[in-house]
């Protein structure tokens, strides 16, 4: 059964999160990211290429990911994005981050009981 879709504004906050948790477990493409997310989440969260591509230039940028091109026999090349060690440093405290975040809305709205 497909989740409701969250707001985008909570989305793309955790856009971060979701992203470096992905790759963690490996390299994927942009669409393979996008698609992943959605499937995880049985559609609560969605991001379309043109909101995800900003946010992996972003954390490209911050040295968090790395991309890479790689050629496809099917097609168009492929930049695949792997999680380089200072993302998987970052991993951590996010996690935590998001967890003490989820705990306090907890306390004040009761949403793990909604």
């Amino acid at each position: 059964m497909a989740n409701k879709p969250v707001n985008s504004k909570i989305s793309r906050g955790s856009a971060e999160l979701s992203i470096l948790s992905l790759l963690e477990q490996g390299p994927l493409y942009g669409f393979e990211v996008a698609k992943s997310i959605e499937e995880r989440t049985e559609g609560a969260l969605r991001f379309t290429l043109a909101s995800l591509y900003p946010m992996l230039y972003e954390l490209e940028k911050r040295g968090w990911i790395k991309g890479q091109w790689r050629n496809n026999t099917e097609g168009r090349d492929r930049r695949y994005y792997s999680l380089t060690a200072a993302g998987k440093k970052e991993l951590e405290p996010l996690r935590k981050e998001w967890r003490a975040f989820f705990t306090a809305l907890d306390q004040i709205a009761g949403v793990n009981h909604a």
